[in-house]
């Protein structure tokens, strides 16, 4: 299905797993958009910030809050050169802050999603989608904004089955 495109933020090295800071070679994020791209084809994108956030966890959180804060938009690296030939849009994010991290909102802004469907894929310890919904909505208001999928980062690694069901119903 080349009309589809998952594109994800996704953080390595330190991450929260129900109440322990652990390190980890491939972010949660990451797992669940190799896992979608898996079940229902398409392109893959990651979209990474030019300024690097802290190795530490904390010090993360910290900078995600300053920037959420300030409704900061961080440069990214790269983007696609367009979005044009693509119906379905997965987006997926770790659940920062209540929401999604303001990378992804860069990303966001910088296309024309109307007549798309975005379709928001989340990963948490218990905070679910927040209000990353409503928020990818209200930032692409000419877009079809699907309902989420929310999965703790430390089950992502065992939720292949489940993210690819979801995603095979999304590009119906």
């Amino acid at each position: 299905m080349a009309n589809v495109l998952t594109v994800y933020y996704s953080r390595k090295g330190e991450n929260y797993f129900g109440g322990e800071i652990r390190s980890i070679k491939k972010g949660n994020t990451e797992r669940i958009a190799e896992f979608i791209q898996k079940a229902v084809g398409g392109d893959l994108f990651e979209i990474e910030t030019v300024r690097e956030y802290a190795k530490d966890y904390h010090e993360c959180t910290n900078e995600a809050a300053a920037e959420k804060r300030q409704n900061a938009r961080p440069a990214l690296k790269k983007l696609p050169e367009s979005i044009d030939r693509y119906d379905t849009i997965f987006v997926g994010y770790p659940n920062w802050w209540g929401t999604a991290p303001m990378a992804v909102f860069t990303f966001l802004d910088s296309f024309d999603f109307a007549g798309k469907k975005i379709v928001p894929f989340c990963t948490n310890e218990g905070s679910g989608m927040g209000t990353s919904e409503r928020d990818i909505q209200k930032e692409c208001p000419k877009a079809t904004v699907a309902s989420g999928l929310s999965i703790r980062g430390s089950q992502a690694e065992n939720s292949q089955a489940k993210t690819a069901a979801w995603a095979v119903q999304n590009v119906k």
